[in-house]
């Protein structure tokens, strides 16, 4: 659909602007990203991920991004963000902008030191970005307040259980009056901030799934853009990140499909290209549950510290994937020459699907 863009604030104009000077006269070769949240150590799932995002920036020649999406404050820890960035390294992963881009990790727990025209590359230390663009989609009358709690909405939309994409939103506060509001904010509620999505579809070619098209309220509805606490929510800190650091092509997971037709409609609306999208499948465990930061026992780290070399969890991790007939131990750079992403399964991994499981997986097979 045609969506008409936002004027935007000098700020974000500014660091669109540096973006594009960076980058130069386009090459063809995409610019692409990792973007952990340093809530907890990295597990097989998060590095299943990682490697076929870094794989499909390499193998065209591209240039790879380190964002830290610890936007959560209450969740993220500096600690958290060091051992991802040594898990990363181990792994044998590198990346051209970010922190510790040249490869030096500090041992003494100070703090990553940044490399590139792009950044911060901490979400962080970009709240005023965030602000410039959440205030230009107020400004032009597409943002409402929701007074809504998470228990109210799983109750009014039927939901359990809140997924990836959020609880749907059914619009209980789209029409509120201004005195409707005013009893919600003098009864102590605090209010999230929405998006006033628009109609119509918005169509994609995912890079592994072919062509999608959703409307947002297949999505969920009217999304949230910053949350009652007061923290940007993800979807307006992951869509302005992209275009402002110049990310081409977004390699994740297929739980976040639904997320995708939310940004582009962010993107749109402040008059973005948006990136190419491939979502690759999930890696389950044993019982076909995805994994998570709770399967502690699957956690890179712990299995570095069992004695695990980081090319027999690629040689895995590339077998589960069909790009190798066996386990042996690979280096994710010896996996460049013949790898493209269409190669990759279309349907959820399962542990168990190994025909000769190693000693250090059976646990969770």
């Amino acid at each position: 659909m045609t969506l008409s863009p936002l004027i935007l604030p000098r700020s974000l104009k500014d660091a669109a602007c540096r973006t594009a000077a960076a980058d130069g006269v386009a090459t063809g070769a995409p610019r692409g990203r990792l973007a952990p949240s340093p809530t907890g150590y990295m597990h097989l799932g998060n590095a299943w991920a990682f490697l076929w995002a870094w794989l499909a920036v390499r193998s065209r020649g591209g240039t790879l991004v380190l964002r830290m999406e610890d936007i959560d404050p209450q969740r993220s820890r500096p600690g958290y963000a060091l051992a991802l960035v040594e898990d990363l390294r181990w792994l044998g992963l590198d990346w051209d902008e970010g922190p510790a881009a040249d490869g030096t990790v500090p041992d003494d727990g100070c703090d990553l030191r940044e490399q590139g025209p792009c950044g911060p590359y901490f979400q962080s230390a970009r709240t005023a970005l965030y602000a410039a663009a959440l205030d230009a989609l107020r400004d032009a009358g597409l943002v409402y307040p929701c007074y809504c709690t998470r228990k109210e909405l799983r109750q009014l939309a039927g939901a359990p259980h809140v997924d990836d994409a959020g609880a749907p939103y059914p619009g209980t506060c789209r029409h509120l009056s201004a005195e409707e509001r005013a009893r919600h904010e003098a009864a102590g509620r605090r209010a999230c901030l929405r998006l006033r999505c628009p109609e119509g579809e918005f169509p994609f070619t995912d890079g592994l799934l072919g062509r999608q098209s959703f409307t947002l309220e297949q999505c969920g509805g009217d999304f949230a853009l910053r949350r009652s606490d007061g923290v940007v929510a993800y979807q307006l800190a992951v869509a302005l990140d992209d275009a402002l650091m110049g990310i081409t092509q977004v390699v994740r997971g297929r739980d976040i499909l639904p997320s995708t037709p939310r940004q582009l409609a962010l993107l749109r609306l402040w008059g973005f290209t948006p990136p190419a999208y491939a979502h690759i499948p999930l890696l389950l465990d044993g019982q076909g549950e995805r994994l998570a930061k709770r399967h502690q026992s699957l956690g890179v780290r712990e299995l570095r510290r069992q004695g695990v070399g980081a090319a027999e969890i690629v040689g895995v991790l590339a077998t589960l994937a069909g790009l190798r007939p066996d386990t042996r131990p690979v280096r994710p750079a010896e996996l460049l020459a013949d790898f493209c992403l269409e190669r990759l399964p279309r349907h959820d991994v399962c542990l168990r699907d190994l025909s000769r499981v190693p000693e250090w997986l059976r646990p969770l097979c």
